[in-house]
């Protein structure tokens, strides 16, 4: 009992250790990517630190499942160059016998992997595609600081406001300058307002104002004055998030039986099944030979979990195509692992075997 919470405690400070470790590369490669987007106007200064946070929940089961078996693999190679396996091996005890306090370690974090690749993951992409549409809305509607020239997300509308109210609802001083396939047309007025319709679509509505319409190509031009004229505007909002298979809550996905959701479906059931193999795994890799250098079983372990991570790939790419069924495809790449397995105990038992009887 005393050497089994001692070894749960070792694992979970290199868990802790190695996931803040990969937690702060993945959060800083992921602001500078949204930084950049901010930079470019593609998303707005004040969302960074909100879409920051549902990328941080996105990536969080491959980070514990990779920080899961790098904590066992490190805690286990520390206890072979500090001799400590020789006195394990020396009391009568195998290899295997690791499994009980790994296991027991791991389980609960594998839980949590399962809940977050199910449930979590999938509401936060569908969070964040959700805000970002918000956004696209809050930018076609005008809602940005005066006196900016604004693309509206399809490209095709330009809005420049010269005075906006406090309460955004009212703009001043407003022009619009609209490409169509077959004219171009600019639009001015003094006044203006926002109105949504009962169907969700937003309107900006000028009032007292006047257009032209140019038609390409042709010199061919029409003046138009109006009292109200209204200008339609996309609303995503009101058609909702894109629903992919990526943001599709668990219940909803189980209930489509098409390619794309089912290795999708797949993916999501893989992560803690990997995690339970890897940490498996982690356990006959984590050999060090004292006297030889430390990197190899590194280096191994690596090869071992990019083979892993890309077969769970290629299964669900096979599945997406209807080139595999769901069912081989979920267990054909845990269970050519786990056959591998029980020959890595194997060959690390017979070797330390060996090496005890030479000496």
């Amino acid at each position: 009992m005393i050497f089994q919470r001692a070894a749960r405690r070792e694992f979970a400070h290199s868990t802790a250790g190695v996931f803040t470790a990969l937690f702060a590369i993945m959060v800083t490669t992921q602001l500078i990517r949204l930084l950049n987007e901010a930079a470019q106007g593609s998303v707005d200064a004040g969302a960074v630190a909100a879409l920051l946070g549902f990328a941080a929940l996105n990536y969080l089961p491959p980070l514990l499942s990779l920080s899961l078996f790098v904590a066992i693999l490190l805690s286990l190679s520390r206890s072979y160059r500090d001799s400590e396996m020789v006195v394990w091996f020396s009391s009568g005890l195998s290899l295997t016998a690791w499994m009980r306090p790994v296991l027991t370690f791991a389980l609960p974090l594998v839980v949590t992997i399962a809940a977050l690749s199910l449930f979590l993951s999938p509401w936060a992409l569908s969070q964040s595609a959700e805000f970002r549409g918000k956004l696209s809305n809050r930018k076609d509607a005008g809602q940005v600081a005066p006196g900016r020239f604004q693309e509206s997300s399809s490209g095709d509308r330009v809005i420049f406001v010269e005075g906006v109210a406090d309460d955004t609802s009212h703009v001043r001083n407003v022009f619009v300058n609209e490409l169509q396939p077959d004219r171009l047309g600019v639009t001015m007025a003094g006044t203006g307002h926002q109105e949504i319709a009962d169907n969700g679509d937003r309107f900006i509505v000028l009032q007292d104002g006047r257009r032209y319409e140019l038609e390409p190509g042709t010199a061919k031009f029409r003046i138009l004055e109006y009292a109200r004229y209204a200008v339609r505007l996309e609303t995503k909002e009101a058609r909702g998030i894109e629903r992919t298979p990526k943001n599709m809550p668990l219940v909803e996905l189980l209930q489509v039986d098409l390619p794309v959701y089912r290795a999708e479906l797949l993916w999501r059931l893989g992560m803690p099944l990997s995690a339970i193999v890897l940490v498996l795994l982690a356990i006959p890799l984590a050999f060090v030979n004292p006297r030889a250098g430390r990197s190899a079983n590194m280096l191994l372990a690596i090869l071992v979990y990019v083979l892993y991570n890309n077969l769970l790939t290629i299964s669900e790419g096979w599945v997406a195509s209807g080139r595999l069924s769901f069912a081989v495809g979920l267990l054909a790449a845990h269970l050519l692992m786990l056959f591998l397995l029980p020959l890595m105990f194997y060959h690390r038992i017979a070797v330390s075997s060996f090496r005890r009887l030479s000496r």
